[in-house]
């Protein structure tokens, strides 16, 4: 009969080395964590939110607010509940946000033409005015986020993430 320690030692002795040198010697997890492709573009996609969201507080205005300003420039005059639709934005959040862009002069609120029991909401001449200085504070901050890569390198990397992008459409 052989012994519980004999049979350790000889288990010992087949082992590989891989085997012998333990968890120390294997790629780490984190490491190997920090090459996927997922985890990469959260990284890129934070750093970028943040180039973006410093280079529009430049200008006194949030992420939220320039995506709401946005459209309403594109879609105005557009109902509120439409816009709250269109930008994703719980109608209680909307209100805030329409709130604040109004108090800036941004966007006028009016009741509806067409349905007096909706607000039409419109951006002022101030509101474009502002949305042209937030748009290229917006692209220096792009410039920014991909000044690593040459024009060509952009070019593709950009034709690359739209086609990874438009997977969910």
């Amino acid at each position: 009969m052989v012994s519980g320690y004999a049979r350790a030692m000889a288990a010992e002795k087949t082992k590989t080395a891989a085997e012998k040198a333990g968890p120390a010697q294997a790629e780490p997890a984190l490491a190997r964590i920090r090459t996927l492709p997922s985890w990469l573009l959260n990284r890129a996609s934070a750093r970028g939110r943040r180039l973006v969201a410093d280079a529009l507080a430049q200008d006194g205005m949030r992420m939220p607010h320039h995506a709401v300003l946005s459209a309403v420039a594109d879609l105005g005059p557009v109902a509120q509940a439409e816009l709250g639709r269109t930008t994703g934005f719980d109608p209680k959040d909307m209100v805030g946000l329409l709130n604040d862009l109004q108090a800036q002069d941004l966007v006028t609120r009016a009741p509806d033409p067409s349905d007096r029991r909706k607000n039409a909401i419109t951006i002022t001449p101030a509101g474009r005015r502002r949305l042209a200085r937030l748009a290229k504070l917006g692209e220096e901050a792009n410039e920014t986020l991909l000044a690593a890569l040459s024009p060509a390198e952009r070019e593709l990397f950009l034709a690359l993430l739209a086609r990874v992008a438009a997977e969910d459409d």
